[in-house]
């Protein structure tokens, strides 16, 4: 029954968290909030006995993104008039897109979730952790490279836009640098000595 409770207060917290997300008017409070959600988000997590899932929404969003964010928003100066022009042209189609998210999850819950038992309690000596390792790497084994793989090109790509050679920006050769010698940099002027009369 304590479970109960606080899997329903968490729920609370984070549908209420989530709501205010998108209705607060400053982005810097709209990230929090969002920080909110995802604390909660993990605590349902944890109520559900999946730490290892828990503790990488904490540590990938919250640690990382979250903090991305909230300083991307803090720096830009953001005209929060200019973005909210087109809100009441646009209303009716998030409405009716939204509607159509509400009653797919609705359909997938009573359908997938509702007319099937409960399970039962995993064992002592049960690993959320091991059991997801191996689900990974041996029945999502290919989905999980594919994924490995587009990563890994958007690494490559963003490095790659990042270091290409603009004519209009200046940057410095390492290696030339290190190369030199002394020479090139250092010339000994020979000077007669002033006297004072």
């Amino acid at each position: 029954m304590f479970e109960v409770a606080v899997f329903w207060f968490f729920a609370c917290v984070l549908v209420i968290a989530a709501v205010c997300v998108i209705t607060a008017r400053n982005p810097v409070h709209s990230a929090l909030f969002l920080v909110l959600a995802f604390f909660t988000a993990a605590a349902l997590w944890m109520l559900l006995r999946a730490e290892f899932l828990a503790i990488a929404l904490v540590l990938v969003y919250v640690g990382a993104v979250m903090v991305l964010f909230l300083f991307v928003v803090m720096m830009l100066d953001v005209n929060l008039e200019r973005l909210r022009e087109g809100f009441w042209a646009n209303l009716p189609l998030a409405l009716a897109v939204g509607g159509v998210i509400v009653v797919e999850m609705i359909t997938i819950i009573t359908r997938g979730y509702l007319d099937r038992p409960a399970p039962a309690a995993p064992g002592a000596g049960y690993s959320n952790t091991k059991e997801l390792g191996r689900l990974l790497y041996t029945d999502y084994a290919y989905p999980l490279e594919l994924a490995a793989v587009l990563l890994l090109v958007a690494i490559i790509v963003a490095i790659a836009l990042t270091l290409r050679k603009r004519k209009d920006t200046k940057y410095q050769d390492p290696a030339w640098q290190v190369a030199v010698r002394r020479s090139e940099r250092v010339r000994l002027v020979s000077m007669p000595a002033e006297k004072n009369d």
